[in-house]
């Protein structure tokens, strides 16, 4: 559920959030928190958590607004058991019990339902998509293989935006550490009474805590919106670049001797994405809507890397038509989605002479049945069809041709014996398929890999008060042919480097998840989290062996006080536990130390102004944000950033 905000949290967020669009219909509006907050994306349907029978947490604009955070990165980080990697140029999230590089393609990002995730192995870039811009998060932690289909394995992260709901806007002003400066706006009125608009800008440079890893990131959006009773349609286009210089990996011996050097002085990545959106609903009648939307998304890469120039393209276009339905029974509501995703990526490296076409076809269904008031069940079933065109320079000169297919089912049962108790059960399916960078370099013989695939099993309990909230769940995750990079696999005739993609033997994951979340009294909030996951290989060489890069234990807490009426503290600790660097599958080496990150923020609010004082890694501590095993040499560190202060100014009209 979403965090139940303190008195200054909720007026903070009820002045500078706006109601949310989708290409669902309109939901309630959700400044605040509720017990039945309506989800728009996560279900493809408008539903409410408690209604789902999957393990589902909000962060509202209120919550967001309450920890005084200033990037995405730093929302997520401990939340739902979302475990971080941050390479000094990108942040990848990894959800139950992934590595850095295998989340990348295991947990699905989602802007308003428009997929992140890259034909290529990249991560989403969420460093161009400000604060301002979002009204919530949703998460589904666990698999979700029925409704998206390809990469939503470990969960499903969806950024919701803002939308032309109320005329205003408002203006941010901050800076701080590394020589951070940023400026974000937002603005949305009415048309007329049908048609309105929402635009919003955002400006950010900064030096970083390295050396050599500055950064000149932007993003703008404009979106057009009409709404009648019985249409809704949208339109939008944005601009996303993030121009950031790579100061490399350092060995250990650099890391204990400065964390904030670089090994290199020219090296960058330039990342530029032009994306446009549409979306159009129809209710036919008072059960069936029809819905479609059509999502384009164009990115150049430009970066110098190991010495080398390379100027990459990736585009994708999907089309994603659904139907509906809503019926009142004597049990209860009978709802059930059904549509295809149809999509075609293309992707070119140029420094590689590598391109691909790959195109995808999916069609799904869903239902949720009613057998009481209290008792329901959800059953589905997907099937995916993907082909590539794939060309290398080194490997595949003469071109090869893909195809492979998948499928997921999912069943579960969903009981509310009253208001406060939830209790469900779910089994899922899962898959993912291989990215034109994986399928690109195979060991010989191996003429492209299996589609992973796994089965997710979850049993959870929520229990919601007017002033607390707990939530408890287990979980079993289990995969086949797990696609990643073995660096002592036999690499390709004409390969460049050690290694190759394999499919991997088996692998188990297991844990548990609890947090609490209690409104002590009208000024003091308080929240805690634990999660506990015990990853391993099943099969082959390093059965019973940890995953590498998976903490087992991981947690966080926090405490909010309203003080002097305009006036609001907040303070929170993040537990990460030790875990091998990432590639140490045979568990030869030490590993890394567990660490705490201690974040602290003063809010401000009084009439239309807002003033926000935050300290990150509040301590100062040195961690690994990212590390790498290569050819049994600890050499891969990327430095954590440490102690960061940023002075945010706000005003609303």
């Amino acid at each position: 559920m979403a965090t139940n905000p303190t008195k200054i949290a909720l007026l903070i967020g009820s002045l500078c959030s706006f109601s949310f669009i989708a290409p669902a219909m309109a939901a309630d509006d959700t400044s605040t928190a509720k017990i039945d907050e309506h989800l728009v994306v996560i279900g493809r349907t408008d539903n409410t958590p408690l209604n789902i029978a999957a393990n589902v947490n909000v962060i509202d604009a209120a919550a967001i607004e309450m920890s005084g955070a200033t990037s995405l990165t730093e929302v997520l980080r401990g939340r739902s058991g979302i475990q971080i990697s941050d390479n000094n140029i990108g942040t990848s999230f990894a959800m139950r019990g992934f590595s850095a590089s295998t989340a990348v393609n295991n947990t699905l990002i989602l802007l308003d339902g428009r997929r992140l995730n890259n034909i290529d192995i990249a991560a989403p870039s969420l460093n161009a998509i400000p604060l301002n811009l979002v009204e919530r998060i949703e998460i589904l932690s666990g698999s979700a293989g029925v409704l998206y289909g390809d990469q939503a394995v470990g969960g499903v992260i969806n950024i919701v935006t803002k939308s032309p709901e109320n005329t205003g806007g408002s203006v941010q002003l901050s800076g701080g550490s590394f020589n951070t400066y940023e400026g974000r706006g937002d603005l949305s009125g009415a048309i007329n009474k049908e048609w309105r608009y929402f635009f919003t800008g955002s400006y950010n440079q900064g030096d970083n805590y390295r050396q050599h890893n500055a950064n000149e990131t932007g993003s703008i959006l404009g979106r057009i919106q009409y709404k009648t009773a019985t249409d809704a349609f949208f339109v939008e286009t944005s601009y996303y670049d993030d121009d950031r210089e790579n100061p490399g990996s350092l060995t250990k011996e650099q890391f204990k001797q400065n964390p904030r050097q670089s090994v290199n002085s020219q090296e960058y990545v330039h990342e530029m994405t032009t994306a446009a959106r549409t979306g159009y609903q129809h209710q036919l009648n008072q059960n069936w809507a029809l819905a479609a939307d059509v999502d384009y998304s164009d990115t150049l890469v430009s970066s110098l890397n190991w010495g080398s120039n390379s100027q990459n393209t990736r585009s994708l276009l999907m089309f994603s038509p659904k139907a509906l339905a809503n019926y009142r029974m004597r049990q209860g509501e009978l709802n059930l989605v059904t549509g295809l995703d149809i999509s075609r990526g293309k992707a070119d490296f140029d420094s590689m002479q590598r391109n691909n076409v790959q195109e995808m076809q999916s069609v799904y269904v869903q239902a949720t049945v009613p057998l009481s008031h209290t008792l329901s069940y959800v059953a589905g079933g997907r099937y995916a069809r993907v082909t590539d065109d794939l060309v290398d320079g080194n490997v595949y000169s003469q071109g090869i041709d893909l195809d492979e297919d998948a499928t997921a089912f999912e069943l579960g049962l969903n009981y509310r014996p009253s208001v406060e108790h939830r209790l469900y059960l779910r089994g899922e399916d899962n898959f993912r398929f291989a990215k034109v960078d994986e399928q690109a370099y195979t060991s010989p013989g191996v003429l492209g890999l299996k589609p992973q695939t796994g089965r997710s099993y979850e049993a959870g309990w929520d229990w919601v008060l007017t002033d607390q909230t707990l939530r408890v769940s287990l979980y079993r995750l289990d995969l086949e042919d797990e696609i990643v990079y073995d660096s002592s696999a036999t690499k390709p005739i004409g390969g460049v480097f050690s290694g190759a993609n394999v499919n991997a033997d088996a692998s188990r994951r297991y844990g548990t998840s609890a947090d609490w979340d209690w409104q002590i009294t009208k000024a003091l909030q308080l929240g805690l989290e634990y999660n506990y996951i015990d990853a391993e290989f099943t099969d082959g060489l390093n059965d019973g062996k940890e995953l590498s890069w998976v903490a087992k234990h991981s947690g966080r807490g926090y405490v909010s006080m309203d003080f002097a009426d305009s006036f609001q503290v907040f303070a929170e600790a993040i537990y990460t536990g030790n875990r091998f660097i990432e590639g140490d599958n045979g568990n030869e080496g030490d590993k890394l130390a567990s660490y705490v990150l201690g974040n602290l923020a003063l809010n401000y609010n009084r009439d239309a102004w807002l003033a926000s004082l935050r300290i990150d890694n509040l301590f100062d501590k040195d961690y690994v944000s990212a590390g790498y095993y290569v050819d049994g040499v600890y050499d891969g560190y990327y430095s954590g950033r440490g102690r960061d202060i940023r002075l945010t100014l706000g005003y609303r009209f």
